[in-house]
């Protein structure tokens, strides 16, 4: 029987479990499928936890949630187009849930078909190596439910798991002896704490954006953020400030490159991500930049130098959840045959010429554009149910303009659902003033005044 590891249970992980079960559906042959999860439930980093640093084995904390986060894209650009959120609900919800709304609908979808006993919780992949000889992968795990570690034989590997857990942390002249916090975004974890505090967010990308605004929202004394190439460039409230580069830093105070300073209580690094598999062998291992079409990957997800290994994920992301589905339904296809792949120079040549496409973008638009065009080709070689794409793209355009329109009431607003052709209805508190962020307060709309919309 042919054997498939899945690493990780997060969104990626979760639609390939859901994209084999398909097949299933239809009378397809499955091979055994053994998904490996390191944290005790699925959904990745949609699966809050108030740890940092180390989880209770002792391992590096996966997720970089937060209390309070809600969704910073529409959810109409990344609804999955075989389960809406009007099936899982039951009635429409407006367009930028919380995180707890968003881990339930993920969640939803793959607890309606059954598919969780596929999944084993609370275990680490420590190791993963190809056995040319027998042309199978080793697996090696720890079980911390048992505390034994061992190891199983697979013929395919497929790594899910994600590559926003790993912090980059720059060091800036000064660190040693500044007497406040210092935190990556990773370790952020609740923007109360911040309260009637000076904060200096480094960096200028959507980290940038969403922790500096839940430390407005939650009461923080001022906003600074610093940024190395260009400034994130919003409507600011008064008393949130665009900085140049950070220079250095002294007991309390922060020094930029356009000879301003400020005096500060907390330094947060809002600086990206790397990815990092340390469990994959040298010669398996990924190693990219954030960017929309990773090298090495034909079609973003084969591995080049050995077809029976896929990444999902790895691209920087304006599409999510719909772009994990492709994926996912075009590996499930390659392993059950239904698909060919072309020699593996055809394949580095293929990679090659959407890399070099990706180098001419030059705007957000162009960007999301590009792709939505790969998520169509994906789609076309599959039976997952097809969708307009270009109108996921229009909305994509609509949010960045509301966000420069008003960066601190863009989530009130509401789009029509891709899938469904409903529109979203409008949440009965204003994002600014809905401190709330339980599913339940999110969808008792008969009990709220709509407020400060």
């Amino acid at each position: 029987m042919t054997r498939i590891a899945i690493i990780g249970a997060g969104p990626s992980g979760m639609a390939q479990l859901r994209a084999f079960q398909s097949a299933k559906a239809k009378g397809q042959q499955v091979p055994e499928i053994v998904c490996f999860e390191k944290q005790n439930d699925w959904g990745g980093l949609w699966n809050y936890t108030w740890r940092t640093g180390v989880d209770q084995h002792g391992n590096p904390v996966h997720g970089s949630m937060y209390r309070y986060l809600w969704s910073n894209g529409p959810k109409e650009a990344l609804e999955f187009a075989d389960y809406t959120f009007d099936e899982h609900f039951k009635k429409a919800i407006a367009s930028y849930p919380p995180r707890a709304v968003l881990w339930d609908y993920i969640k939803g979808r793959v607890e309606k078909v059954g598919v969780k006993d596929q999944v084993r919780f609370n275990t680490t992949v420590n190791n993963v190596e190809f056995n040319s000889d027998n042309q199978q992968f080793t697996v090696a795990v720890h079980d911390h439910y048992q505390n034994q570690t061992y190891a199983e034989q697979f013929d395919y590997v497929i790594v899910a798991s994600g590559h926003f857990s790993t912090p980059n942390v720059p060091e800036f002249k000064g660190f040693n002896i500044f007497n406040g916090r210092i935190l990556h975004a990773h370790d952020f974890r609740d923007a109360v704490q911040f309260k009637d505090k000076n904060i200096l967010i480094v960096g200028s990308s959507y980290s940038a954006e969403d922790v500096g605004s839940q430390c407005y929202k939650y009461g923080a004394k001022h906003i600074y953020s610093c940024y190395r190439s260009q400034p994130m460039g919003y409507k600011w409230p008064k008393n949130w400030s665009e900085k140049q580069k950070l220079l250095h830093v002294d007991e309390n105070t922060a020094y930029f490159a356009d000879g301003t300073c400020a005096q500060v209580d907390a330094i947060i690094l809002c600086t990206g991500y790397l990815h990092h598999f340390p469990y994959m062998a040298e010669d398996l291992c990924l190693k990219t930049h954030n960017c929309l079409y990773p090298e090495g990957l034909y079609q973003g997800v084969v591995w080049e130098k050995n077809p029976r290994l896929f990444y999902l994920g790895m691209q920087d992301q304006w599409y999510t959840f719909n772009m994990f589905d492709a994926q996912a339904w075009y590996v499930r296809d390659l392993i059950l045959q239904q698909q060919t792949l072309p020699t593996q120079a055809e394949m580095q040549q293929h990679t090659q010429q959407w890399v070099q496409k990706e180098q001419k973008l030059k705007n957000a638009e162009q960007m999301i554009k590009f792709q939505g065009d790969y998520i169509k080709k994906l789609i076309a070689e599959t039976d997952y149910p097809s969708f307009n794409i270009d109108a996921v793209n229009d909305i994509f355009m609509q949010w960045k303009k509301h966000k420069k329109e008003n960066i601190m009431g863009f989530r009130d607003k509401v789009y029509r659902s891709v899938m469904t052709g409903k529109m979203a209805k409008p949440h009965h508190t204003s994002w600014l003033y809905a401190l709330d962020d339980s599913l339940e307060s999110y969808l008792d709309n008969d009990n709220h005044e709509p407020k400060a919309m």
